[in-house]
């Protein structure tokens, strides 16, 4: 017998709805911000790694220390402000990767619950069809799809356990 209800917390409608509304705010908070990039401009501006951050903040540095030394070449109050605002916008991608972590576990939990009782359902349906009881040959049809076809291909893998759907079709994965 499985493990079940490895996450019996849910939200209320009133949570849902408080969730949804702060999103809603969110994203129409970020909109001044939201720049739509393709691929091929992800691929042209890239990522600034650790190394180039470094880089990035020494050249400020120099900036406002020595700012005889710097070129007027450069926009430097554009600088700042671009400096600024990207050290703000990492700030909430954090939170944002925090929050998108703990809502993922939450929802993993509940996959795998719903997987468990589902393969619990199936071998009932199992024991069910094979007394001939009414509705269940027709649903442990339905159900049997989704397993390892057949028990043939089950005996040519000896690891293979055909009251077990394929590993890809397990939705806590």
């Amino acid at each position: 017998m499985s493990i079940f209800n490895l996450n019996n917390l849910h939200l209320t409608k009133e949570q849902i709805d408080a969730i949804d509304l702060a999103l809603t705010n969110l994203e129409k908070a970020l909109e001044p911000v939201n720049i739509n990039l393709t691929s091929e401009d992800r691929k042209k501006y890239g990522r600034v790694n650790e190394q180039n951050k470094l880089f990035i903040l020494k050249v400020l540095e120099y900036a406002k220390s020595q700012p005889t030394l710097r070129t007027s070449d450069v926009n430097w109050e554009e600088f700042e402000r671009d400096f600024e605002s990207r050290a703000i916008l990492e700030r909430f991608i954090g939170r944002l990767e925090s929050l998108t972590t703990r809502i993922t576990n939450a929802k993993t939990l509940h996959d795998y619950d719903n997987y468990q009782e589902s393969l619990e359902d199936y071998a009932y349906t199992s024991f069910r069809a094979k007394s001939k009881a009414i509705g269940y040959e027709d649903k442990h049809r339905e159900l049997a799809q989704f397993f390892a076809k057949g028990r043939k291909n089950a005996a040519k893998t000896p690891n293979a356990d055909a009251n077990k759907p394929n590993v890809k079709d397990n939705p806590a994965q």
